[in-house]
């Protein structure tokens, strides 16, 4: 993405500045320093990459810089893997960003237009991470509709970076240091601000079907939930398949649906509430793990309902089959729970 940009710069197509930098920690960093320079900011990472960034997460998060930034999901060293899994960007969920996981490369592209819309918005101010599956959506083709000039426009007004720019004139500190009596205020707006979004999500939503005429839903997406026994919940490229199963069991009785979570930060929890309330089972299929716990989704998932079993697949890139997710609503019936590996 970074190289591709690079060449619309050079060539003249695309009007901005292009910065290369040394590392990934240096790239946030430039890229606060952009912000607050008063211009629109992108970035691009992955893997190992986001986890250097780490540091200047929280900072960028904390200055309500409105950041967009593409993470390509991949496992996590050791041992080293250039495949992908979930385990990056999930271990980060509570750096202050937005965090959107997307299905295919419309998806992403798409998100990531709307993200510029959401994170600039003046009751948000939050930098937003745009998460696509690592390989099966980075390193496969598919075809995409390209958005013109005059329809972006129509989505996304000219940058205001408002108050949260360095003027000359009118000196200001940024990047301060609060202490005990002033901290949690901070922390507190910030928090304020990441639910406000859902609002802002639902304008920009609204826009984009508008003018695109592709419908978004918010924070989950949910495939045949509404009389559904058996629910099995996910994120990512692999929703597609298990909806595929879930139409097949279907055919022979079995009441399965799927509920993909579209965001994890905010979290959909009145969302997830309202589709999984009715369902008699709950399974949380997910390519993370929280090592001596359960894997990150279902722990936020759990703490909404009661879902009982956790499904810990795609490690590194594994494969995950229709037989394998056949399996977990054969578990789910068979009232299986705790944390199961495929």
């Amino acid at each position: 993405m970074v190289e591709r940009l690079a060449e619309f710069v050079e060539d003249g197509s695309l009007d901005a500045e292009f910065i290369h930098v040394e590392s990934e920690h240096s790239a946030l960093s430039a890229a606060m320093g952009a912000s607050l320079a008063g211009v629109r900011t992108f970035t691009a990472t992955s893997s190992q990459g986001l986890l250097y960034m780490a540091e200047v997460l929280t900072y960028a998060a904390g200055g309500r810089f409105p950041i967009v930034m593409i993470n390509a999901n991949r496992s996590l060293a050791l041992p080293w893997n250039i495949y992908g899994d979930q385990r990056d960007s999930l271990s980060l969920l509570d750096s202050g960003w937005i965090q959107a996981y997307a299905e295919n490369a419309q998806e992403v592209l798409d998100l990531t237009l709307m993200a510029f819309r959401i994170a600039e918005d003046t009751a948000v101010r939050v930098p937003f991470m745009v998460n696509l599956d690592g390989f099966h959506l980075t390193h496969t083709y598919e075809v995409v509709d390209v958005p013109t000039k005059e329809q972006i426009d129509k989505i996304l007004p000219d940058y205001d970076p408002g108050e949260n720019q360095i003027d000359f004139e009118n000196p200001r500190s940024f990047g301060f240091t609060a202490g005990p009596e002033w901290n949690a205020s901070f922390h507190k707006a910030h928090h304020e601000a990441m639910l406000h979004a859902w609002n802002v999500i639902d304008r920009a939503e609204n826009t984009f079907h508008a003018v695109f005429g592709r419908r978004y839903s918010g924070g989950v997406d949910a495939y045949r939930c509404d009389d559904a026994e058996y629910v099995l919940v996910t994120l990512g490229s692999v929703s597609g398949l298990c909806r595929q199963v879930a139409d097949s069991l279907r055919e022979s009785g079995v009441k399965a649906g799927v509920l993909r979570l579209r965001y994890l930060r905010p979290f959909p929890d009145e969302a997830i509430r309202k589709v999984l309330s009715s369902a008699k089972s709950v399974a949380v299929l997910e390519k993370d793990i929280s090592f001596g716990g359960a894997g990150t989704v279902f722990t936020n998932v759990r703490s909404i309902v009661p879902a009982k079993l956790n499904v810990i697949g795609g490690l590194g890139g594994a494969d995950i089959s229709a037989a394998q997710i056949a399996g977990i609503f054969e578990s789910l019936q068979a009232g299986e729970s705790g944390v199961k590996w495929l």
